[in-house]
């Protein structure tokens, strides 16, 4: 009985102290907790640097440290210390509770209640660590110092507040980010591009080929309108049409050109006369430096009152067709460039109208002229490029001789030298010198045969101002019974000036000298003409012409003086 009442009375004891042991321990945890956080985050009282006061500011923060606060206490301020527990109960009233309990009420409710009415508030501990200053120092015998510092700091405890980020000093911190990217364009892009000339006329889209096709009508004054010894004045209506076509291909080329005009007279003299001529073009490149080159040509004119066949009594001048054909093979290899070329040229005659009436008859004077060109050059430069051409050839007549018994088929042979320039578009082209003679199967007949010149030359001094000079040599027939022929020299230099965006201008003078084989006669012709196009739109224009020709000759009847003025309208597309 004195043993379970022992053991009923040391029960009881342990229940009584339980309370008060664990309220000494909840009071005594939080002074640890902080001296423990300041000398393990701070280092500041275990290390003995110094602590902030009224005589002695906090130190200035680096450019990436934090700015600290000073402490409230030592800008004279009351500190909040650290909540204080709520009070334990007494003794009595404790047990007056457990006395009051029944036995089989559950111990872990009783043992939780007590630990709630003992343990301080965590919030009102919470508070007051948020409030403490971060090098706020210890209470006075917290860290194991005697607290001299003064009495106002006695009830102080250590605590941290939050942090500032490590950017907090950064002066960029807040600027905003620059684009890395541009601007990116419409999927339109960025228009159409400034026209290099706003009066050219587009043209007609027909495939791969553009067109551009050219109507000019006007009226025309001539002071001889038959371009022959006494000739008289006229006015002549002359409707032109001409059609240019070139291809956009990427590795090929073709082109196409062609003209009509049709003249008559308005005052009633009778002239009637058409003229025009085709050309097509085929450029092929077929790989390895080698070219194909070919052309094809039609033209048909009345026949040039310079003539050297002169017809007696000829109310007219006969017609004249010619057919013309050709193609060229040319291989680069290295700085050497070599060529194959052949031609074939057809010339046909009308009939001629005679004054007394009836036609004479122009047959014996068809003819069909082919010819074989070996050509052979050096590209001493990018720009320049001399080169050696051999030429031989047979003109055939459709009749074996012609009306005065004359066999009038020749053999050709020619040999000239060069030069080839390209200089981009400031200066191309070409130009020869060299010798040519064909001579009759006739043995009555002389060779016609003397030197041989040429020239294609583009050149540009100026933007806007085209110089071009072209020449020719070329073997003339005969049927005048003892003449084999003549050689015909003829140039052209002409000069074309864009004066403003719409006006045009072009000055152009000829020359054309004539030696007829076996005699000492010369005929010489020479023109000069100036003309001027005012462009409206770039569909429309106006175009004025005024020319004057004059040829002279060692010949009777032949020397003839034409000067005539021209104004009309042009539409293009």
């Amino acid at each position: 009985m004195t043993r379970a009442r022992a053991t009923t009375g040391s029960r009881l004891l342990a229940r009584r102290m339980a309370p008060v042991v664990l309220a000494m321990l909840a009071a005594g945890w939080p002074l640890a907790a902080a001296a423990q956080q300041a000398d393990g985050l701070r280092g500041a009282l275990a290390s003995g640097a110094p602590t902030a006061g009224p005589l002695r500011p906090a130190p200035r923060a680096g450019p990436l440290d934090p700015v600290r606060a000073t402490p409230l206490s030592a800008q004279g301020a009351m500190a909040r210390t650290t909540a204080p527990a709520r009070p334990l109960k007494q003794t009595g009233e404790q047990d007056e509770e457990l006395d009051g309990a029944s036995a089989d009420e559950d111990r872990a409710a009783r043992a939780a209640r007590r630990r709630r009415d003992t343990l301080p508030d965590p919030t009102l501990a919470r508070r007051a660590d948020e409030t403490q200053a971060p090098d706020t120092p210890a209470a006075d015998g917290a860290d194991g110092t005697d607290g001299t510092d003064g009495s106002s700091d006695a009830g102080l405890v250590t605590g941290t507040v939050r942090a500032s980020r490590i950017d907090a000093a950064d002066p960029e911190r807040n600027a905003a980010a620059r684009p890395t990217t541009e601007r990116a364009m419409p999927l339109e892009g960025p228009g159409r591009p400034p026209e290099r000339d706003p009066y050219d006329a587009p043209g007609l889209r027909v495939g791969t080929f553009l067109l551009r096709p050219t109507l000019d009508q006007g009226i025309e004054w001539t002071s001889n309108a038959t371009n022959m010894a006494g000739g008289g004045s006229d006015f002549v209506s002359g409707t032109t049409l001409r059609l240019d076509a070139a291809s956009d291909w990427a590795r090929h080329s073709a082109s196409f050109d062609g003209y009509g005009t049709y003249r008559t007279s308005v005052t009633g003299s009778g002239l009637s006369e058409f003229r025009g001529a085709a050309n097509a073009a085929l450029h092929l490149d077929l790989g390895h430096a080698l070219r194909l080159d070919s052309r094809l040509g039609y033209e048909r004119k009345p026949e040039e009152a310079s003539s050297p066949v002169s017809i007696a009594g000829a109310a007219s001048r006969p017609l004249r067709s010619t057919y013309s054909a050709g193609a060229g093979l040319e291989k680069t290899a290295g700085r050497l460039q070599l060529g194959l070329a052949g031609g074939l040229t057809r010339n046909t005659y009308g009939d001629v109208a005679l004054t007394g009436g009836g036609f004479l008859s122009q047959a014996d004077r068809n003819h069909t002229l082919y010819t074989a060109t070996l050509r052979g050059g050096y590209a001493a430069s990018p720009a320049l490029a001399p080169f050696l051409e051999a030429e031989t050839g047979r003109r055939l007549h459709d009749a074996a001789t012609d009306s005065a018994g004359y066999s009038r088929s020749a053999t050709r042979y020619g040999i000239r030298a060069g030069l080839a320039f390209d200089l981009g578009e400031k200066l191309n082209g070409e130009i020869s010198a060299g010798w040519l003679s064909e001579k009759p199967d006739d043995a009555r007949l002389a060779a016609v045969s003397g030197l041989s010149a040429a020239a294609n030359v583009q050149w540009s001094p100026v933007r806007g101002t085209i110089v071009s000079l072209t020449g020719a040599t070329e073997v003339e027939g005969s049927t005048t019974p003892g003449q084999s022929g003549s050689l015909l020299y003829s140039s052209t230099l002409a000069v074309s000036r864009e004066l403003r965006a719409n006006l045009t201008g072009t000055a152009a003078l000829d020359a054309a000298w004539r030696r007829y084989a076996g005699t000492g006669d010369r005929d010489f012709t020479w023109g000069a003409e100036a003309s001027l196009t005012w462009w409206l739109w770039r569909y429309a224009g106006l175009k004025a012409r005024a020319r004057h020709e004059q040829t002279t000759s060692t010949l009777a009847g032949r020397d003839s003086r034409t000067t005539s003025v021209y104004l009309g309208v042009t539409l293009r597309r």
